[in-house]
């Protein structure tokens, strides 16, 4: 195996998986973070299982989930593998331009992908192409 995932089955001081062995350790830190930037809103590039790790529910900040979706038919859809890559595409951009602000993202424009304001929400923020 090349990576160890969350769930996996670990004994360790805390409990039984990466998740309770990391449950204080990363929300704290990525909190700290983030209330030290100006807009204390996380943009959450992660995958769903490294996400669950902050507890978004318990999250004090603000957090912002790029989906990134295909043109299929009438409509979009996610198209995993497409949307691993964007996301990476999101992080490169975001760190190129030294992005401060949100809002900011709502111009990427990477291999097609355009901000839909339509489909988006406040904590979901959906790119189409």
């Amino acid at each position: 195996p090349y990576r160890l995932e969350m769930g996996t089955k670990l004994e360790n001081p805390k409990g039984k998986n990466l998740y309770e062995f990391w449950e204080d350790i990363i929300p704290e830190n990525i909190s700290r973070e983030t209330a030290q930037q100006e807009s204390k809103t996380l943009i959450n590039l992660a995958s769903n299982e490294y996400f669950k790790s902050i507890n978004p529910g318990t999250f004090p900040h603000r957090i912002i989930t790029p989906v990134f979706k295909e043109s299929h038919g009438t409509g979009y859809r996610n198209v995993t593998i497409y949307a691993k890559k964007a996301r990476g595409m999101m992080l490169r951009f975001i760190i190129q331009n030294r992005i401060q602000k949100p809002e900011y993202l709502q111009v990427f424009d990477e291999e097609g992908y355009y901000f839909n304001n339509d489909l988006s929400s406040e904590k979901e923020w959906v790119y189409c192409r």
